[in-house]
């Protein structure tokens, strides 16, 4: 296992990582610096950093990050349109990227010489936070104590709490393993291991089910610019209470659940429940703003690049010279992505309900079934010749060779 002078460890205050306090000093003989960085989460803060001290951990910082998360992180990738896999809104992957930079920080700040985290060694999230430490911080060594230590299971790590006074309260009411933040919470585990099994109303924590929401449909306006949002329903504010406004809105509405079994980068597929209320409006009013302002052409590759962006969140990639360079194309894209849709929520569903951008590129002269004298339907005639004779070609081709 080697030594450490200082570690830095991700902490949330759960079992796991109050157990890898003592377990880091016994068997690296280090100081243990806890860093808890809210996301979103409902915690008692001043709990959890007591709770920290009292695991043996000299000094606990407990760092608001909101802000930062939805206007660097959750808006770069409403603009990518990235979805990993067609359904996961990547709630946990760009989240770790944030957290794992603010160790480096700390890191640096306090002189450690080691980050340590209580990812397992069967997940994505061991990858997302070792490859942001290998980028932002090379040199800097990284403890993953699920890979090293002989503890099993959640049963061996409470009986190693109860020998060194660590306080655990264990329940077994709401079996999922989750995590969340503003942006969304998962959950894993449980029944939901087998995919045959539908989630029980009872997981879900912070949406309604499509039977609770009102039986009359809502109405929502996202106002976009430069493919961010900027007002609900006419009203400005900041990018996080933007988000916590449609996720209330979302939430009432029984909107935003995602059921996935998904390709995990380690190798195995793992079934998923996520809740996004709020995210899923705003994904999917994005969307429509850029069916509205984005040519053909470019609308088709941003979906090829939106499916590459997503497995590189996904992967962990955030701080990747790739990424930079996609986002760059990302940004490119989205300087006419300006406008307003509305939205029509009722019982769990989305609906497009009317979209307008001073940069639309519908223009109603050239569509239009009735008579118009902007477009001469003849010329479709010598469009058509030309775009098909490499068609036409290949037909002769066959009908000569008797194929």
């Amino acid at each position: 296992m080697g030594k450490a002078n200082k570690v830095v460890l991700a902490y949330s205050g759960g079992l796991d990582t109050s157990v890898i306090i003592p377990w880091l000093k016994e068997n690296y003989g280090c100081e243990v610096i806890a860093v808890c960085v809210d996301l979103g989460q409902p915690e008692d803060y001043d709990a959890v950093e007591k709770k920290a001290i009292k695991s043996g951990a000299t000094k606990a910082y407990i760092v608001d990050a909101k802000e930062e998360f939805v206007a660097d992180y959750i808006w770069p990738t409403v603009k990518a349109g990235a979805i990993y896999e067609g359904k996961y809104l990547l709630g946990t992957s760009f989240a770790r990227p944030l957290i794992a930079k603010i160790l480096v920080d700390i890191a640096n700040k306090e002189g450690a010489d080691a980050i340590a985290h209580g990812a397992t060694g069967k997940g994505n999230d061991q990858v997302r936070f070792e490859l942001t430490i290998k980028a932002l911080s090379p040199n800097t060594k990284i403890i993953a104590p699920w890979r090293e230590w002989e503890l099993k299971s959640r049963e061996d790590c409470m009986e190693y709490a109860a020998k060194h006074d660590i306080p655990v309260v264990a329940t077994k009411k709401h079996p999922y393993s989750m995590d969340q933040n503003v942006w969304h919470l998962s959950h894993e585990g449980g029944d939901l291991e087998d995919p045959a099994n539908a989630p029980k109303d009872d997981v879900y924590l912070v949406t309604h089910t499509p039977e609770q929401a009102p039986d009359e449909a809502e109405y929502v306006t996202v106002s976009f610019k430069e493919g961010v949002p900027v007002a609900v329903n006419g009203k400005e504010g900041t990018p996080l209470q933007l988000l916590e406004a449609l996720n209330e809105i979302g939430a009432r509405n029984g909107v935003g659940v995602v059921d996935i079994v998904e390709n995990r980068l380690v190798g195995m597929k793992s079934r998923g429940v996520y809740e996004n209320p709020g995210g899923s409006i705003i994904m999917y009013a994005h969307r429509e703003m850029e069916y509205l302002c984005l040519d053909r052409a470019t609308y088709h590759y941003k979906e090829l690049i939106a499916n590459k962006y997503a497995e590189l969140v996904y992967d962990g990639m955030w701080f990747a010279p790739l990424m930079s360079a996609l986002q760059g194309f990302v940004d490119a894209t989205q300087q006419t992505v300006t406008g307003e849709v509305k939205l029509k929520l009722y019982k769990g569903n989305i609906i497009n309900a009317g979209a307008t951008s001073p940069y639309s590129l519908y223009n109603q002269e050239f569509v239009t079934f009735e008579e118009d004298e902007v477009y001469n339907q003849a010329d479709a005639e010598g469009f058509i010749n030309l775009f098909g004779l490499p068609l036409k070609i290949n037909a002769l081709m066959k009908e000569k060779a008797g194929l």
